[in-house]
C-alpha cells in the first residue's frame, strides 16, 4: 500500500563525460519510484512499477524496500566514491546508471529512461520544485535564526541569573563563615579562661599539701658534735668510783635492794 504523501528528491548531478549537469528529481512511494531528469532544454521521464521494481530487487537478493532505500540514496545526494552515467539508449532514450560497492564487489544499477512527452512541463515541474524548496529552505533558515537568537537571549538571560546566584551564594558563604570564625574565637577565649582557672585552683591547692608533706619528712638536726652515750662511754677515762654510776646513767634504771 503506498504512502499518503511519497518522499521526493532532487539532485544535481555533475557527470564526467559531459559539461552540462542534469537535474533528477525522484518521487519514491514505499514500492515503486518515478524520475524526471532535465538538461534545461530536454527532459526524460522513468517510472518503475511495482512488478519492475520487485524483479530488480529479486536479482539482487535484496526485498523491495532495501533496494528502494538505496536508490534513493544514491539518487538523492550524489556520491564521490560513485561512477554516474546519462548516456544515449537509441531513439530519444537515455540510460542513468551508478556504482556502488557490495560485500567488496562494484556493482551498477542501470534505468532506462524515455523523453518526456512534454519536455517544458516536465523542466517546469522540476524548476517549481527546486523553486518551493528553495522557499521552504529558506524559511527554515529564517525559523531556525530566529529560534538561535531566542535562544541566545535565554542563554545570556540564565548566564546572568547564574552569575547573580554564584556572587550571593559567595556573599552568604562569607558572611556565614565570618560569623562561625566570631563565635569559634569567643569559645577557644571561654576555654582558655577555663582553663587559667582551673590550672589557679590546682595550683593553689597543691601549695599546702606539699609544705605540710615536706614539714611532716622533715628529719630533726643533729650536730656532728654530739655523740652517742656508748660511744661517749668509750671514749671517758672510766674509774673505779665512777663505773656505776655511768653505767646506772647508761641503762637508765635503779638497782633493787637486797634483804
Amino acid at each position: 500500500m503506498e504512502a499518503v504523501t511519497p518522499k521526493h528528491t532532487c539532485l544535481k548531478l555533475e557527470l564526467q563525460d559531459s559539461q552540462q549537469p542534469i537535474f533528477v528529481k525522484g518521487t519514491w512511494f514505499p514500492s515503486r519510484f518515478e524520475l524526471s531528469i532535465t538538461d534545461g532544454l530536454n527532459a526524460w521521464i522513468c517510472s518503475a512499477s511495482e512488478d519492475q521494481v520487485r524483479d530488480r530487487a529479486a536479482q539482487w537478493d535484496q526485498p523491495v524496500s532495501e533496494y528502494l532505500a538505496l536508490a534513493e540514496r544514491y539518487l538523492g545526494f550524489q556520491h564521490p566514491d560513485s561512477v554516474y552515467g546519462f548516456a544515449g539508449a537509441g531513439d530519444g532514450y537515455k540510460r542513468l546508471s551508478w556504482t556502488f560497492e557490495k560485500e567488496g564487489t562494484k556493482l551498477e544499477w542501470r534505468w532506462k529512461c524515455q523523453p518526456s512527452p512534454n519536455s517544458k512541463q516536465t523542466t517546469a515541474a522540476v524548476l517549481d520544485f527546486l523553486m518551493d524548496a528553495n522557499v521552504g529552505l529558506s524559511e527554515e533558515v529564517v525559523r531556525k535564526t530566529q529560534s538561535f537568537e531566542r535562544l541566545k537571549v535565554e542563554a545570556e538571560k540564565c548566564l546572568a541569573q547564574s552569575e547573580k546566584i554564584t556572587s550571593e551564594k559567595i556573599e552568604f558563604e562569607s558572611a556565614i563563615y565570618a560569623k562561625f570564625l566570631g563565635v569559634l574565637n569567643s569559645k577557644k577565649a571561654k576555654l582558655r579562661e577555663l582553663r587559667d582557672k582551673l590550672s589557679n585552683k590546682e595550683v593553689a591547692g597543691k601549695l599546702p599539701e606539699e609544705e605540710e608533706v615536706s614539714s611532716e619528712q622533715t628529719e630533726p638536726y643533729v650536730s656532728g658534735d654530739d655523740k652517742s652515750e656508748e660511744e661517749f662511754l668509750k671514749d671517758y677515762p672510766a674509774t673505779s668510783k665512777d663505773v656505776p654510776t655511768i653505767r646506772s646513767r647508761g641503762r637508765g634504771r635503779k638497782r633493787g635492794t637486797h634483804k
